[in-house]
């Protein structure tokens, strides 16, 4: 089995290329985020890399209007909830800086990998 760190790497690489890296259960098909250990569905445990785009609709968010401490480089920024395009329901995270207030992202928007920040995570720009 591969380490996390590993999978961290792969998660990285493939973000740097603006797509999600996805775990597609080789027992049931079922498609989860490539964190998980055993399939939600049927609990197997083999998995098969795969690689979504990295673009989605906003399900929804948090502002930071006022940056916490070690990340006033980034300003104001929200931490995004989206629902990856091509998948039933599979959501998954990441920052996009330069949103101040609701008005700046609404829910349904688009948005879409920008890359990796070893600081921030996953990178998002609105698309």
């Amino acid at each position: 089995m591969s380490s996390m760190h590993g999978v961290r790497e792969k998660f990285v690489e493939a973000a740097n290329r603006k797509k999600i890296l996805a775990h597609k259960c080789t027992k049931c098909g079922h498609l989860m985020l490539e964190t998980v250990m055993f399939c939600e569905k049927c609990s197997g445990s083999k998995f098969e890399d795969i690689e979504l785009e990295g673009a989605g609709t906003v399900v929804t968010y948090t502002i930071q209007a006022v940056a916490p401490e070690g990340f006033e480089d980034a300003g104001s920024y929200a931490w995004v909830v989206f629902k990856i395009n091509g998948t039933n329901n599979l959501r998954a995270s990441g920052f996009l800086p330069g949103v101040a207030a609701p008005k700046d992202l609404p829910v349904g928007a688009r948005v879409a990998v920008k890359g990796f920040d070893q600081k921030h995570g996953l990178m998002l720009e609105k698309a």
